[in-house]
């Protein structure tokens, strides 16, 4: 889960004083240069642990396992991305609801991730039917 780049999987580290963010193709030269004017909001350990009623060592362990990610901030102390409270509900849903065991978990989070990119590059593309290819 933890093979895609973080500004792919919506996790910039941008903020003031940052390094700067290309848009465009990044091989050409007049490729347009961003700076993050606002740090990207970010949540402590015991904020996700509030919102996600998970304790925090549970937390942790998600971390550990690459299923939520998280990173270190200056103090050595974890930082999570806003989402990070709906992605450990979905895990508890599919952990409760399905009975899985938390490596099968991340590899259909990933497995759900790759459907969600793959169906919005058909959308993009305009070539879905309103009829589904499998009926």
């Amino acid at each position: 889960m933890n093979d895609r780049p973080a500004e792919a999987a919506g996790i910039g580290r941008a903020g003031v004083g940052a390094r700067p963010v290309r848009t465009g193709a990044d091989v050409t030269a007049s490729a347009a240069v961003r700076y993050a004017l606002v740090p990207a909001p970010r949540l402590s350990l015991d904020a996700v642990a509030r919102r996600s009623g998970l304790h925090p060592d549970l937390i942790r362990r998600f971390v550990a396992l690459g299923l939520v990610d998280a990173e270190c901030d200056a103090a050595g102390h974890l930082v999570f991305d806003p989402t990070a409270p709906a992605v450990l509900a979905r895990i508890q849903r599919l952990r409760s609801g399905l009975c899985l065991n938390y490596a099968s978990i991340g590899l259909v989070l990933d497995l759900l991730d790759r459907i969600s990119l793959l169906e919005a590059a058909l959308r993009g593309r305009g070539t879905r039917s309103e009829t589904p290819p499998w009926t």
